[in-house]
């Protein structure tokens, strides 16, 4: 904490110029009626009083409050990430406190303020969310408490030398729910019976019993006969293929949806990815570009993988070009010789910008299993839908309706060129790549 002040630290409060201005009413109607004088300089020396009691409590004891902030050193973008404020108030009164965390500047927020009721000698822990829409250096200045007693005319200030920088990362809570969900099943482990998932590939790996809901076709009848029960044959998935999550940072992807880029949202879907990749024991890699290739991250299944991925994403940013697909072509033509999975993240509002492009994705295609994600203009159809029946609104309308319709162009000419598509939200970006990835696992095709 700061050094005490007993000037620089001292506030007056609204309650104290209200009580003063009232008094100094008083003293102007005692000019017209004289009997009011002597209930004005009564009030003057109550007020007066309160006032040097309200001063002497606040800054003449040795009570102090002491404010301690606990911040992760990473942020998750995108997420509402939990900041705790921890008050300890020595005094021996009931205090209200008005606490200001300085937030840092890319919130745009300088009206932050939480209200508190301090109860005497107690440690209080005041949580608190954010949501960052930017990755990162985040700024955090000191935090300042404003306490004031029950009489209210001064305040009094304690600030906190708790000036720290954290990064903000793609969006690592969601990874840390879904790691909740793929826990191993803990009555497997007390002897429970153990849910095994349906084989899903060629590779032999063991018979066990037949459970509702396995594969009929997978139904071993000699083992069967042997048991005097339903055995089946269990297959392991296909391991150590290569994927690629090739992110374009082109002048579209800028485009912003609820606080977050297209960019950042594709970040986000990569990192998750990238993990349940991993979890399959596939070798994912990550490839950036925009007007020439930027990064490239050769697919790998080693533990150090993901964090690799990670620090590679958290550094990426759109450069408002026009991305070059001529030139993504010829190094991944160039420098991926094995057949391999590639998840392109990129934009397409026209359907003219996207048969500029087609060629490329048709020869990407040729040689390795492409499946292209394209964005749903969620703002466009929001217009359509709240639109009215006015003429202006039907101009509107249509605008609208042809966007959709040129989406809806380049999702069947990628269809009927053969090309896997995605066309989501950006909201269900993450759920609906991660779906197509387990389909595409499941049925075989990578």
């Amino acid at each position: 904490m700061k050094k005490p002040h007993y000037l620089q630290d001292l506030f007056l409060t609204n309650r104290f110029f209200l009580c003063w201005g009232i008094l100094g009413m008083l003293f102007v109607f005692s000019y017209f009626n004289p009997g009011l004088l002597l209930v004005s300089k009564a009030v003057f020396m109550l007020l007066l009083l309160l006032v040097f009691i309200d001063y002497t409590v606040l800054f003449f004891t040795k009570s102090r409050i002491l404010c301690l902030r606990k911040v992760s050193e990473l942020l998750s973008n995108g997420d509402e990430n939990t900041i705790k404020l921890i008050i300890n108030n020595s005094y021996a009164v009931k205090l209200n406190a008005r606490i200001i965390d300085e937030l840092p500047i890319q919130f745009q927020r300088r009206d932050f303020a939480l209200n508190k009721l301090l109860q005497p000698n107690t440690k209080v822990e005041i949580p608190y969310t954010i949501r960052p829409t930017q990755r990162g250096e985040y700024h955090f200045g000191q935090v300042h408490v404003f306490i004031s007693n029950l009489i209210g005319f001064v305040e009094r200030r304690y600030s906190s030398l708790q000036d720290e920088t954290v990064k903000v990362y793609p969006s690592f809570i969601q990874l840390k729910k879904f790691q909740i969900h793929t826990m191993p099943d803990r009555n497997a482990q007390s002897g429970g019976r153990v849910t095994y998932r349906r084989g899903i590939s060629t590779e032999f790996d063991h018979i066990k019993e037949y459970n509702r809901g396995d594969d009929v076709r997978t139904i071993n009848w000699k083992a069967s006969a042997r048991k005097d029960q339903l055995m089946v044959n269990s297959f392991m998935d296909e391991k150590s293929q290569h994927i690629y999550c090739i992110i374009d940072k082109g002048r579209l992807m800028k485009m912003p949806f609820e606080g977050l880029s297209l960019l950042d949202y594709s970040i986000n879907a990569a990192l998750m990815f990238s993990y349940v990749a991993l979890q399959k024991d596939d070798k994912i890699g990550i490839i950036t570009f925009s007007d020439k290739l930027n990064d490239v991250i050769q697919p790998s299944k080693s533990k150090k993988q993901f964090n690799t991925i990670l620090e590679s994403l958290y550094r990426q940013e759109t450069n408002f070009l026009e991305s070059n697909y001529a030139d993504l072509y010829a190094k991944l033509n160039k420098g991926m010789g094995q057949r391999s999975l590639l998840i392109l993240f990129t934009n397409f509002e026209t359907y003219s910008g996207f048969e500029r492009q087609l060629s490329y994705l048709r020869a990407l295609n040729r040689k390795h299993l492409l499946c292209v994600v394209i964005f749903e203009n969620t703002e466009v159809s929001r217009i359509h839908e709240l639109r009215g029946d006015s003429m202006e609104d039907i101009y509107v309308k249509t605008i609208a309706d042809q966007f959709t319709y040129q989406k809806k162009m380049i999702m069947k000419e990628l269809i009927k060129s053969g090309i896997l598509a995605i066309y989501t939200p950006p909201s269900k970006l993450t759920v609906n790549v991660v779906n197509k990835y387990l389909e595409l696992k499941s049925r075989q095709i990578i």
